[in-house]
């Protein structure tokens, strides 16, 4: 049953230049209650995602203009927004590069509508039960405060997005513990199945780029070889 769309209903910016694939996620996103802006140039995305103020993007790599990875940087320059992109199964680099310029998450077309709301939905809602609670965690010489929603060093506020944010929080809040690649799929990105390992590489790189002092020797957010992250310790 399609559900309907109200003024508070999250607004998803598609953005894709094959129109087949534009309309059916047009369709089963507004069918499942969200408002949708629909774009088929990477250039005009970028006017779009200013003019809307979109709540996602959802963004395709193979774009006229200017690529859905250029976009993508273009968009983290600005904004938090969560970010998901659209790779074909042969897009390997394209799809890493995406997500090191700074793409939350990435569907690989053809993807059923299903999968296509149950990713949308759970790039809007928190990813930790941790945000939930107000607590201040100190750890290295940061402060996260989930209360505030802010990392600060020495009086000044390290930029994250919520995602970042999200898997520092779930890590810092957990000080003792190793969190395995799939534990940490689940915890901050809400997978119920198995899934990419490469997502948390990847935003595990881009975290300790903004709050290690030396991100190639890690203080903040170890490396557990051979089983996952933790934050801290010897």
């Amino acid at each position: 049953m399609a559900q309907s769309v109200t003024a508070s209903s999250p607004h998803v910016l598609i953005v894709d230049d094959d129109s087949n694939l534009a309309e059916m996620m047009d369709i089963a996103l507004t069918q499942a209650g969200f408002h949708t802006t629909v774009c088929g140039d990477g250039l005009k995305a970028i006017d779009d995602f200013v003019r809307v103020s979109p709540d996602l993007v959802l963004l395709d790599v193979m774009l006229p203009g200017i690529d859905g990875v250029e976009v993508c940087r273009r968009i983290r320059e600005m904004s938090g927004t969560p970010i998901v992109m659209i790779t074909a199964k042969d897009d390997d680099s394209d799809m890493v590069m995406g997500l090191e310029m700074g793409a939350d998450d990435y569907i690989v077309k053809p993807c059923s509508t299903n999968v296509l709301i149950a990713r949308v939905r759970a790039r809007l809602r928190p990813t930790s039960d941790t945000l939930l609670t107000a607590q201040t965690y100190e750890l290295e010489d940061i402060t996260v405060d989930t209360t505030a929603h802010r990392v600060m060093r020495e009086g000044r506020e390290i930029s994250l997005t919520p995602l970042e944010f999200s898997l520092l929080v779930t890590l810092v809040s957990q000080p003792h513990r190793v969190l395995t690649r799939e534990e940490l799929l689940e915890q901050v990105w809400g997978y119920q199945y198995k899934a990419d390992t490469r997502l948390v590489n990847v935003h595990v790189q881009r975290l300790r780029s903004k709050v290690e002092h030396d991100p190639d020797n890690p203080l903040i957010v170890r490396t557990v070889r051979g089983v996952g992250y933790r934050a801290g310790g010897d």
